[in-house]
């Protein structure tokens, strides 16, 4: 029989539902919400809203319309244990007398890990930990990959035609999918930290890269160019210090062209080598220490599939739009070299499919 009634699930889907309002303010930090209870009655909510801002617990216990003491605190993560930005959350769970709390999934960082409930434990007060805990880890995806391994999660996402096509066989690519897909496109750009392109993107399509959605933040934008080939005259290059920009590449960043670059804004990294080309897995270490969370990769062909064989991918997000484009020479979402055997393919779980206007979206995880 399990441990948590109807009521519980009720209220930790409303500090699910509470935790999510903040994605794409709270990097790297988790998304959280808290949900106080007293006799039945939701007496206290809150959010994690903003990095370096009250945890969700605290700002429950400031939005109190009564007293908690004696009240069940349902939130969505485990409470923290140690003093970073704010001070631990568990600790003013105890001095507010709290006498149940009902934790959503574990805290991985390496500073919490347990230690959160345990402390809890100790006071005297009830825990039950694991209720939705799998929504809880799936809203956090980002956190709970970049905390134990600092590197970046990784999404890949194409807009492609029924037949696979990302430009039809004339080169024309604007648009595939419709205005919906497009909206949820740039607030993916609003929810991941960086977002990366190769270099053949940026000189076939001279993109902004930028989150153009009223209120929310744009991401880092990162090109992967080996050869430094980047015209100074793009738009990525002249909006760098608007926009923070990253170019990696095998190049010295010491050159006449890096440091062209770097008088215009551009932040340039010397990456190591794989097959003449930037080992992205060594451009992931470099991008994790500099506090990069997660990545949209919008790169064309070549790129997806250096990121796949290199196996940097955590997920994949396809829009698939009702047309087809044919030709051979049409370019596909992934290219290079392609996979020779079956068995060393790309193998996807966790398929999720729904409707956005008229195109199909696809979302499913890599199977590593």
């Amino acid at each position: 029989m399990s441990e948590f009634t109807k009521e519980d699930y009720g209220y930790m889907r409303r500090a699910l539902d509470l935790a999510a309002k903040a994605r794409g303010f709270t990097s790297p930090n988790p998304m959280v919400g808290a949900v106080i209870v007293k006799d039945g009655r939701i007496i206290a909510e809150g959010y994690h809203q903003k990095c370096g801002e009250g945890h969700a617990e605290v700002n429950a216990f400031k939005n109190a319309t009564e007293s908690v003491e004696g009240a069940t605190m349902y939130v969505t993560l485990e409470p923290c244990s140690h003093t970073g930005k704010t001070p631990p959350c568990a600790d003013k769970i105890i001095e507010k007398k709290i006498a149940r709390v009902v934790v959503g999934a574990m805290d991985p960082n390496p500073l919490v890990s347990g230690r959160g409930v345990e402390k809890l434990k100790k006071a005297g007060i009830s825990v039950s930990c694991g209720l939705l805990s799998d929504e809880s880890v799936k809203l956090n995806e980002i956190f709970m990959k970049y905390i134990v391994n600092k590197i970046p999660f990784v999404v890949y996402k194409s807009a492609t035609t029924l037949d696979g096509k990302i430009a039809t066989c004339n080169g024309e690519s604007q648009w595939i999918t419709g205005t919906e897909s497009r909206s949820q496109v740039h607030m993916l750009r609003h929810y991941l930290s960086g977002i990366m392109v190769g270099i053949n993107t940026v000189l076939a399509d001279n993109p902004m890269l930028n989150c153009r959605t009223e209120g929310c933040t744009s991401p880092v934008r990162i090109v992967v160019d080996s050869n430094l080939k980047i015209p100074v005259e793009c738009n990525l290059v002249q909006t760098a210090d608007k926009y923070k920009t990253v170019v990696a590449t095998l190049q010295s960043s010491t050159g006449i062209k890096a440091s062209m670059l770097k008088q215009m804004g551009v932040q340039v990294i010397t990456v190591a080598e794989k097959d003449g080309r930037v080992d992205l897995n060594d451009l992931m270490q470099k991008l994790g220490v500099m506090g990069i969370d997660s990545i949209l990769l919008e790169g064309g062909g070549t790129l997806a599939f250096s990121a796949f064989s290199q196996k940097i991918v955590d997920k994949v997000i396809y829009y698939i739009a009702p047309k087809i484009f044919g030709g051979t020479s049409a370019k596909t979402s992934v290219e290079g070299a392609g996979f020779g055997k079956i068995a060393d393919c790309v193998k996807l779980k966790n398929i999720e499919t729904r409707f956005v206007g008229e195109d199909v979206c696809i979302t499913a995880y890599v199977d590593k």
